[in-house]
């Protein structure tokens, strides 16, 4: 319930302290300078390692070329006995199929979640889950 003021004692030494504040404030973060001679330890490189290396992965691969149905949904069933949710990314590595064929073959046999902490992934249907009919049955 009480109330109380407060003031700096103003004296020499405060007064150059808000002095040295202000103008390190007011001093720009970043500086350009004019450099006399050009560096001349830098060489430009036309194509950098990783490129080089994501580039041979590539064409190692090729293109992916689709399998036969019951070959790719053998790999699923398999792929969705280890975990319940995967994202579309993880089933093409896993699968190694081209992403619209594998969505076709995934809209039989599962559910893309939109809403939830599953977001952007797909399961399968509930038919297809032996893991929930074992509970059922018991």
């Amino acid at each position: 319930v009480q109330r109380a003021d407060c003031r700096p004692a103003v004296n020499e030494n405060y007064m150059r302290l808000k002095r040295l504040q202000i103008e390190e404030s007011s001093k720009p973060t970043r500086l350009s300078q004019q450099l006399q001679n050009p560096v001349t330890n830098y060489k430009p490189v036309a194509n950098h390692s990783y490129n080089l290396e994501y580039e041979k992965k590539k064409k190692e691969e090729g293109k992916r070329a689709r399998a036969d149905k019951q070959q790719v949904l053998d790999m699923l069933f398999s792929a969705f006995e280890k975990h319940q949710y995967y994202n579309i990314k993880d089933l093409v590595d896993i699968t190694k199929q081209p992403v619209i064929y594998l969505k076709e073959i995934l809209r039989d046999i599962g559910n893309y979640n939109i809403k939830g902490t599953h977001k952007n992934t797909w399961e399968l249907k509930p038919e297809y889950r032996h893991y929930q009919g074992e509970k059922s049955d018991e």
